[in-house]
């Protein structure tokens, strides 16, 4: 299936409103917002510079999206943490580097067509886990899931679900010991392995960030710390 995927990093605004348009797809599908009239979902988040947007094509069309966002000194706030700061700051004040995918969206029209599309858009969650080398990583999702990601990421409930503000139904933070699960991981999906040079064409950016420096780490450390899936989607899976 990789040979199938083109990842691309998105920088322009005009592929920009593209994505915001994917998510608005996604999302009025699931029932999961109210119609907008300029039919775009956007954030805050997507315009800090610890956060990365990308796109997934498969076959060469649009398929599906994700943001990942990583905390580092200078940069100490990311959507999960924002929405659950007493559970999280505490390790972003002990200098944990977090990996938080959000926002994983899946073109309507390609999400029971292709069932294996929700773990090759969150690979890109545990290629960010490698390039950062990073301590922890997140996934927030809705509670009805969190068996799910207990269960196929082996990820512990750090919160019982809630209602932060913006968002229609409860979730909770699952997170995953970036080193302690990944050879498990491994074994169960052997497509999450990444290379060095993989890891810097996706996130190296023109202007990379001096404070988010990746660690120029083997192929085979690479942490399984299980990004945010669309829910219907991963059941499907």
């Amino acid at each position: 299936m990789l040979n199938r995927v083109d990842y691309r990093l998105v920088e322009t605004a005009a592929d920009r409103e593209v994505i915001y348009r994917l998510r608005y797809r996604a999302y009025m599908q699931e029932g999961a917002i109210v119609p907008r009239a300029d039919r775009l979902v956007y954030d805050r988040f997507d315009d800090m510079p610890n956060t990365y947007i990308f796109a997934v094509y498969l076959d060469g069309v649009l398929a599906s999206s994700i943001r990942v966002s990583v905390t580092s000194p200078d940069y100490p706030t990311t959507p999960s943490v924002d929405a659950f700061p007493d559970v999280l700051e505490p390790y972003v004040a002990k200098g944990k580097v977090i990996v938080d995918p959000t926002r994983f969206v899946a073109e309507p029209s390609r999400a029971k067509r292709d069932p294996e599309l929700p773990y090759l858009t969150v690979r890109l969650g545990y290629v960010a886990c490698a390039h950062f080398d990073a301590d922890i990583g997140l996934a927030t999702v809705r509670a009805e899931h969190a068996a799910f990601y207990k269960r196929v990421f082996l990820q512990d409930m750090l919160t019982e679900p809630r209602l932060p503000a913006g968002m229609a139904k409860p979730v909770c933070v699952m997170a995953a010991d970036y080193r302690a699960v990944r050879e498990r991981i491994y074994q169960r999906y052997p497509y999450f392995r990444t290379t060095l040079f993989e890891r810097r064409m996706l996130f190296e950016r023109r202007h990379p960030l001096p404070d988010l420096a990746p660690a120029d780490m083997p192929a085979a450390d690479l942490e399984v710390a299980a990004p945010e899936l669309q829910p219907s989607a991963a059941d499907r899976a």
